[in-house]
């Protein structure tokens, strides 16, 4: 009995250590500072007239936002800096022109000190009108400098007053600087206007709307997005196209950002060696209202204008971007001193802009190039179609067996138990 308590000990043993293995592998070690820089996040609070409505959950949209603040900056990561801008908070009066510069900085973006920034959101009182374009632009200011991610969370029950400044064009001409800042916007209790230029603005960044009408749902969508600037990303790099390979700029592995006009075509080049692939993936995304019927095209081209392979996609305007990508392994060569293959490359997309809509600046371009080790060995990556997953599925055959086995033992034991009582 004792020998068959061991044994049953022992391969359980085994299928722990084995289950183990799968769950922490050999080189996994303890998360390390990745010495990334602080990410920033500026929340731009519309403290115009119409906040003093009363109309979620039995209280004033004022009364709201100070809760969901006061909430959120509990909740603040410690690594966060986090800073907060005010619209129409301070100018009472009738002239517009003065009141379209009613956007000031309530609490400096930097480390976070809970106790002053709270102070300062409590004394906010509902004044006067809603220049949301000239605040996104200083609030980009207020974020300038640094590598680390950078975040716009707009709250806003309103249109912007301050026309012709078109908030979603500033939000274009900001998301052009390729500074990789991100508008998020959330509508308190909108209509239809405000909830379309609310959309207009996240959309040219690549941020998100969201639409509120109660005091847990503003608290939780804020806090959600000033957590996800905390998330680990890659910051695109900003890159000027060519309008042809000769004068492309050359780019190494890594994230990039460009903007591309209409119908427009946009080079690039990369350097790879013999042993290496080539994998590039680009999305164009329409950031305005565009026509039906669009695509994007991928071409890697030789030096000398020969196609070497393409990807292409295409839409029909049920998505707001259209992506593609493709693959170029290089074959190893004999010759150690062998010199690198410049690969060209081109970026063209066939979107219309719809009629009346502003063609300047071009539509959002990210582009994706990695060079690594072309796969030539049967243990690399994606060699026969699962990669490494071969030697996962080999480790679960395993285990399921012995599993089976001990399960098997174990039934076997208990019915002869069952049976000498």
């Amino acid at each position: 009995m004792i020998t068959r308590q061991r044994l049953a000990a022992g391969v359980c043993a085994l299928l722990a250590a084995l289950t183990a293995g799968i769950a922490f592998p050999a080189g996994a070690v303890a998360d390390e500072p990745d010495g990334q820089a602080a990410p920033k996040v500026e929340l731009v609070l519309d403290v115009s007239g119409s906040m003093r409505t009363r109309d979620i959950d039995g209280g004033s949209r004022m009364a709201a936002a100070k809760q969901a603040f006061n909430e959120v900056l509990d909740a603040t990561p410690e690594e966060v800096q986090l800073g907060i801008r005010t619209l129409g908070a301070d100018y009472r009066g009738n002239d517009r022109k003065t009141g379209c510069k009613d956007t000031a900085q309530l609490y400096p973006v930097g480390p976070l000190n809970r106790t002053e920034a709270k102070t300062a959101v409590a004394t906010l009182a509902p004044t006067g009108w809603t220049p949301i374009g000239p605040a996104l632009q200083k609030a980009a200011g207020d974020l300038k400098g640094g590598d680390g991610t950078r975040r716009i969370v707009l709250i806003s029950d309103g249109e912007d007053t301050c026309q012709p400044l078109d908030p979603c064009e500033v939000a274009r001409e900001i998301a052009a600087q390729g500074i990789g800042l991100t508008i998020d916007t959330l509508g308190l209790v909108p209509d239809a206007k405000t909830r379309d230029q609310l959309s207009c603005i996240a959309d040219a960044t690549g941020g998100t709307y969201t639409s509120v009408r109660h005091k847990e749902e503003l608290s939780d969508r804020v806090g959600q997005l000033v957590d996800r600037a905390a998330d680990p990303v890659v910051t695109p790099v900003a890159a000027e196209g060519a309008a042809d390979c000769t004068k492309a700029p050359a780019l190494k592995s890594g994230l990039y950002t460009d903007r591309e006009e209409f119908g427009q075509q946009r080079w690039y080049r990369v350097d790879v060696n013999p042993g290496q692939e080539l994998r590039a993936a680009v999305s164009v995304a329409d950031d305005r209202t565009v026509r039906p019927d669009y695509g994007v095209l991928l071409r890697a081209v030789t030096v000398h204008g020969r196609e070497i392979v393409r990807g292409e996609a295409a839409g029909t305007g049920r998505t707001d971007v259209a992506s593609t990508g493709l693959r170029y392994p290089k074959a190893k060569s004999d010759d150690d001193n062998a010199p690198a293959e410049t690969v060209c490359l081109q970026v063209t997309n066939s979107f219309a802009a719809a009629d009346g809509v502003k063609t300047t600046p071009g539509l959002p371009l990210e582009l994706t190039v990695d060079v690594v080790d072309a796969p030539g060995k049967a243990s690399d990556v994606a060699a026969f179609g699962l990669g490494r997953g071969w030697w996962l599925l080999g480790v679960l055959v395993l285990v399921g067996f012995l599993a089976g086995l001990v399960w098997g033992w174990l039934s076997r034991w208990r019915v002869a138990i069952w049976r000498t009582n």
